[in-house]
């Protein structure tokens, strides 16, 4: 009779389980699949500048480039009402229901979603309602997403792009390798059992290509064991993506695969757009029987787009261009027109910062109906109706270009 009801509840778990396992995308030897097995091709689009802002995409040369100095100026510019309210609405207007909408429309089959730590250190965070809602969108254009931890605490390449001090010390401080660890923790308990969400990548392009930081290589692949380790105890379900050393470019750091839902991720810029510079991933997929996949590329022209994604889906590799949506330019999906008088705040944010700079800043700083009218401008041009849908770009990615925004800029030929 015991052995009997035993026999039971270990067919009930090993249903339970297998039926856990197929609503989920996961990996299968070089593949990535979808919930019912099939081969499954990201192509994919990047979330950049929504929520980890980075300076070139606001046009600010020579002036504040990671989130902290952007919010620095922005504080200056507009006070601590002004700005509180600005980045709220920022969050708002930036990603919409109509920019999935759109998404689905051109083609792609996932996002890539840049996050930064600080907005998910609670429970209740607002990073997890602004994902959730998401997730939402995503759910209803049947889009997957990827989390990207872009900026992560203690900072994974001590420049601009993970908002740190100037250092990446994440390897070498047991405290904020600790932090990390309950940041991730606390987002795999909340998407745990989320379908939509395709997988987790745990570090955006750690320990830049700089010398003096070559010796902290050896540091990375036991670091995403331990948070391998940690996001296992809560979620079995989701794929984990592990980018290399050197910007997600080296890939000589790693060993033997670790985890059997696990996989590989480059990033490529400013190359040949060819079989050469992919034929060390190829070679590692081969080797050790897992998926690669190219989470960013793009700044380029849409010649050379086209090129790299033909060289990518030769081999069977899907990817994710860098970005959705910035100021100006056209190498994105969709682009925003600068506010008028931007470059006032362009030349005023040059400027070198500090107290003791003080008196020189006041006597060249824009007036504040200047100031108010470009920032609510900006608010303003952000929203997709207001944008500028760039079609050569969306056809250089192999996707559907004739998806104009209902209103606003209109397409760019």
């Amino acid at each position: 009779m015991i052995k009997s009801r035993l026999l039971g509840l270990a067919i009930l778990v090993l249903a339970w389980t297998g039926q856990g396992k197929a609503q989920f995308a996961h990996t299968d030897h070089k593949q990535i699949v979808d919930a019912a097995g099939k081969p499954l091709l990201i192509r994919a689009t990047n979330l950049g500048n929504w929520l980890v802002p980075e300076g070139y995409m606001w046009l600010l040369k020579d002036g504040p480039q990671s989130p902290s100095e952007i919010r620095a100026l922005v504080l200056e510019l507009l006070g601590p009402e002004g700005s509180a309210a600005f980045w709220q609405k920022w969050r708002e207007n930036y990603v919409t229901r109509e920019d999935i909408a759109l998404l689905h429309r051109a083609g792609f089959n996932a996002i890539r979603v840049p996050l930064h730590y600080s907005l998910f250190e609670s429970d209740d965070a607002e990073g997890f309602k602004l994902l959730d809602r998401l997730i939402g969108w995503s759910r209803a254009e049947n889009l997957y997403l990827i989390l990207d931890l872009h900026a992560a605490p203690g900072g994974q390449t001590g420049a601009n792009i993970d908002d740190s001090v100037g250092y990446p010390w994440l390897y070498q401080s047991a405290k904020e390798q600790d932090h990390l660890l309950a940041i991730w923790r606390r987002l795999a308990t909340h998407y745990r059992d989320e379908p939509e969400v395709l997988g987790y990548d745990l570090l955006n392009e750690p320990i830049p290509n700089f010398p003096k930081l070559a010796p902290l290589n050896p540091s990375l692949e036991p670091l995403y064991k331990k948070l391998t380790g940690e996001i296992r105890k809560v979620d079995g379900h989701h794929i984990l993506f592990l980018g290399g050393a050197q910007w997600d470019t080296n890939f000589a750091v790693f060993g033997k695969p670790f985890d059997a839902n696990t996989a590989y991720t480059f990033h490529k810029y400013w190359t040949a757009p060819d079989e050469s510079v992919i034929q060390q991933y190829v070679d590692f997929r081969e080797r050790y029987d897992v998926p690669i996949w190219m989470g960013e590329s793009g700044e380029n022209t849409d010649e050379w787009i086209a090129q790299f994604v033909k060289t990518l889906e030769k081999n069977n590799i899907g990817w994710a261009f860098w970005p959705y949506k910035k100021m100006e330019k056209a190498s994105a999906v969709v682009s925003v027109t600068p506010p008028a008088d931007w470059e006032k705040i362009v030349e005023f944010g040059k400027l070198p910062r500090g107290t003791g700079h003080v008196e020189e800043r006041l006597k060249v700083r824009p007036e504040q109906e200047t100031i108010t009218r470009a920032f609510d401008e900006l608010l303003e041009n952000v929203r997709l109706q207001k944008c500028r849908v760039n079609e050569g770009y969306l056809r250089a990615l192999g996707m559907k270009a004739d998806i104009a925004a209902s209103s606003g800029g209109g397409p760019a030929k």
